[in-house]
């Protein structure tokens, strides 16, 4: 039996690009361990979220979340385009791999500093050095794939340079001003837009596909922990035991629908060209950022109900109701294009977002949102058996 080229344990290979149409490549057990590491990131983001809402602090905590999870989206996703594209699983490249993840743990331990006070000085740490890693990775492929070693070097010096800035940033205002932060992750978003005008880098549909399926599940997963935790907490004390319990089945119900309504999804048929995959990858900030802060709200909305809190009813249940809005929202704008679907099937979602966002100003509006996204699945079932006859 052949071993794969790229079968773990060498201590170096060349940094070549991989084929885009690489038979069987899924995500490698690095990659996976990669993914848990940010798992502590999200969540840390995502509570200190919860708690700036509970003290009546929503607009403070969600810019504040709006930025922290810049962070950790970009920085997840810059490591998993380059894997696909030059993964090596040599030696070289695990370490630098956990140079990476150390950089996210430090990044992790900033979340909660820089949403709740707007002190981004460890948070900025972490990234950087994260980002630097990447550098070091770029550099690493320009030195052996003469093909792409400008768009390598493109990328290796526009993240150099921007990371000086985010330095430079952390130093000179301790507070962090929007303007500047919007200017630098401006900046980021370009880089890959600029640096694959050169030769192009090379990537797989499956695998990216599957990558971001992953990380996914493991927002939404998060989002279940969360919720699952405040729950339990309520009902410890026999608070509002029944509104307790509707909050949760509201939950559950909601959940279960937005990984239902993201893997019903041909995700590969949307990866065939270089701007529709930037446009589907840089669309899933949303959906990520979305799917973490579900579980925030969820459990806000357990607070609330057992009376903790300086939310009304009509703000705890927008908190809810607009985060999965905004998934269903993204998930539909990026993958209606792949397939041709009838009228009915394409309002399908907009109406759903309209329900869901109507639900705010129901007396239960986490049972209500739920019962929508259910609703939104099996229609969709529905439509789409009719079109298959």
């Amino acid at each position: 039996m052949t071993q794969s080229p790229y079968a773990p344990g060498a201590v170096y290979r060349p940094m070549l690009a991989r084929h885009a149409g690489e038979e069987h490549r899924t995500a490698t057990a690095l990659e996976l361990f990669f993914d848990l590491c940010f798992v502590a990131a999200v969540a840390r983001a995502s509570s200190a979220l919860e708690h700036e809402i509970v003290a009546g602090r929503a607009g403070h905590g969600l810019l504040g979340y709006a930025l922290v999870f810049f962070a950790i989206w970009w920085a997840w996703m810059n490591f998993t385009w380059f894997a696909s594209a030059y993964d090596t699983d040599d030696v070289p490249y695990r370490l630098l791999t956990l140079v990476q993840i150390g950089g996210a743990l430090l990044l992790s331990a900033g979340a909660a500093e820089a949403l709740e006070h707007g002190d981004f000085t460890v948070i900025t740490w972490g990234y950087v050095v994260m980002r630097l890693a990447m550098v070091s990775q770029w550099l690493r492929a320009a030195c052996t794939d003469r093909e792409r070693r400008r768009s390598a070097l493109r990328y290796a010096l526009g993240i150099l340079v921007l990371q000086v800035g985010w330095l430079a940033r952390a130093a000179l205002s301790h507070d962090g001003g929007v303007a500047s932060f919007t200017v630098l992750a401006a900046g980021e978003l370009l880089v890959p837009v600029w640096a694959e005008r050169a030769e192009g880098t090379t990537w797989h549909p499956h695998h990216i596909a599957e990558r971001y399926g992953l990380f996914t599940l493991i927002v939404l997963g998060e989002s279940v922990m969360a919720a699952g935790l405040a729950v339990g907490a309520a009902l410890e004390t026999h608070e509002e035991t029944g509104a307790v319990l509707s909050v949760a089945l509201g939950g559950v119900l909601t959940v279960f629908a937005l990984w239902w309504l993201y893997f019903a999804q041909d995700a590969p048929r949307r990866l065939r060209t270089q701007t529709t995959a930037m446009l589907w990858g840089y669309g899933h900030y949303g959906v990520f950022a979305a799917a973490a802060a579900v579980g925030a709200a969820l459990a806000v909305n357990v607070a609330h109900v057992t009376g903790h809190g300086a939310l009304t009813d009509v703000q705890a249940a927008a908190v809810y109701t607009v985060p999965v809005a905004l998934f269903v929202t993204c998930v539909w704008l990026l993958h209606r294009r792949v397939v041709r679907l009838s009228a009915a099937a394409d309002l399908l979602a907009p109406l759903a977002v309209a329900a869901v966002l109507a639900a705010t100003f129901t007396t239960f509006a986490v049972l209500c949102t739920g019962f929508i996204a259910s609703l939104l699945i099996g229609l969709s079932l529905v439509l789409a058996r009719r079109g298959n006859r």
